[in-house]
């Protein structure tokens, strides 16, 4: 089972290529809170998550007492509950401190960006470089030294040599 956040959903959307999430992984899980966060709207526009025959929606889970000092988002908080109450594969948060809490709880986390690499593994991308850079003109933001780092490890580098 693979459980996913709210922010994957909102910046493939923002290139046209959300179903990038269901090529490389197959279905997806959410939480019940992160549905509720997409169907919200906003300056990019996700499909309702229901409306997803790759997607299942779960219900919340009672938050329990260690989540209250955790500074996360409802979406984030769930998808972590929810992750480990279902002992997850691989969950995709791109929010570094949901990111680092959901290592420590033992999960097994990527991001976006680990998306879109494994597309262009897989044939399903012809430049992460580009759908990066395409996300970040829609106000999707990802530190730029990742996207080059994991560009370059892609055989994507744009520098010139002399």
């Amino acid at each position: 089972m693979v459980f996913c956040n709210t922010t994957p959903f909102i910046a493939l959307a923002s290139i046209g290529r959300l179903e990038l999430l269901s090529q490389v992984v197959g279905d997806i899980s959410v939480a019940e809170a992160v549905a509720e966060e997409c169907a919200e709207g906003g300056p990019i526009s996700v499909p309702p998550l229901r409306d997803l025959s790759w997607v299942t929606v779960h219900p919340d889970l009672p938050p329990r007492e260690w989540t209250a000092v955790l500074d996360l988002d409802r979406g984030e908080q769930q998808t972590l509950l929810l992750a480990r109450h279902y002992a997850s594969e691989l969950v995709i948060i791109d929010e570094r401190r949901a990111r680092t809490i959901g290592e420590y709880l033992g999960l097994r986390i990527t991001g976006t960006l680990g998306i879109l690499a494994k597309a262009k593994t897989d044939g399903l991308l012809p430049s992460f470089r580009e759908a990066a850079a395409a996300m970040q003109a829609q106000g999707v933001y990802y530190s730029q030294g990742l996207i080059d780092r994991l560009a370059e490890r892609l055989g994507e580098n744009n520098r010139k040599h002399p």
